[in-house]
Order: structure tokens, then C-alpha cells, then sequence
């Protein structure tokens, strides 16, 4: 069995829920939901949907690094919102961070946050791995892209098998 490592942040949150900002599980790590709170725990942006999403997806960067990867190893993002109206917002700065390396997301609306002033927590997943999440790789998965239509399962006329 891997060796289990627990990170936390020093957010007010932390020792009155019971989490770890960050655990790192073997080649996993995997960072808790962050907000947009700046290094004295501060809200930053209040009612800027853009201004949140960049500085938790900055502070999830901070995390990530401080544990020894980079951006490009996040694989996956689950990003919540009080309001998927503002996705345009969102997405902007999401693509801004990960432009390079996309990683595998979602976005979900939430009813709200442990902050009524807070519009949107991101928990990342990252995997420190062969590829290291090289710049190159992520260049590569990008330019394997075409066009701007997503992809359509193919319309075969064999008879499906049976199993």
C-alpha cells in the first residue's frame, strides 16, 4: 500500500470541517474544493465571476506546486457555481489557465457555498506520472483537436454483437 501525505492550507475552513486542503495517494494528487481567498483568507472578487474563478484556479496552482508538480498534471477540474449563466466567465479563465493542457472538467450549479459572497470552488485532480504533464504532451492532445464541433458517434449499419 502507497504512502498517504495530508497538506492543508492554513484556510479557516480546514480544522473546523476536518479536511486536507491537499492529499497526495501514490502518483494522485488531489486538491479540495478552493475559492477565490487570497493568503490572509480574504475573499477576492466579490460578485466578479471571473475575478473568483482565476484566483482559486490560481491558489489550486499554488498547491499543486508547492507539492512538487505543475499545472500540467491536473487531469481533471470539477468546478461549482451559484450561477452557470455567468459559464462564459468561467470558462474564459479556465481556458486562460489550461490553454496548453485541457484537462477532463465539469461544471455544476450549486444552491450555494459556505460564503454567500463566494460564486464558485474548484477541486482539481492531478496525476504525477510518466508523462509529468509536460507542456509537450498537453501540445500534443491540443493540436490532435480539429475544428470547433464535437465529436458524433459514427453511423455503422453492421448489426451489433452479442456478448
Amino acid at each position: 500500500m502507497g504512502q498517504i501525505e495530508r497538506l492543508a492550507s492554513n484556510t479557516p475552513w480546514e480544522p473546523v470541517f476536518g479536511y486536507s486542503r491537499v492529499v497526495k495517494a501514490g502518483e494522485w494528487l488531489l486538491v479540495s474544493g478552493t475559492t477565490s481567498t487570497d493568503e490572509r483568507g480574504l475573499l477576492v472578487g466579490v460578485g466578479q465571476m471571473y475575478v473568483q474563478t482565476r484566483q482559486a484556479l490560481l491558489n489550486i496552482k499554488t498547491h499543486v506546486e508547492r507539492a512538487g508538480l505543475g499545472m500540467g498534471n491536473i487531469v481533471r477540474t470539477r468546478v461549482f457555481t451559484t450561477d452557470i449563466s455567468r459559464f462564459q466567465e468561467i470558462a474564459r479563465a479556465h481556458k486562460e489557465i489550461f490553454a496548453d493542457a485541457p484537462p477532463a472538467s465539469s461544471l455544476l450549479e450549486v444552491r450555494r457555498l459556505i460564503h454567500p459572497d463566494m460564486l464558485v470552488e474548484i477541486e482539481a485532480d492531478a496525476w504525477s506520472g510518466a508523462a509529468q504533464g509536460s507542456a509537450e504532451s498537453g501540445t500534443k492532445a491540443s493540436s490532435r483537436r480539429t475544428g470547433s464541433k464535437p465529436p458524433v458517434a459514427s453511423k455503422s449499419k453492421s448489426k451489433p454483437r452479442s456478448r
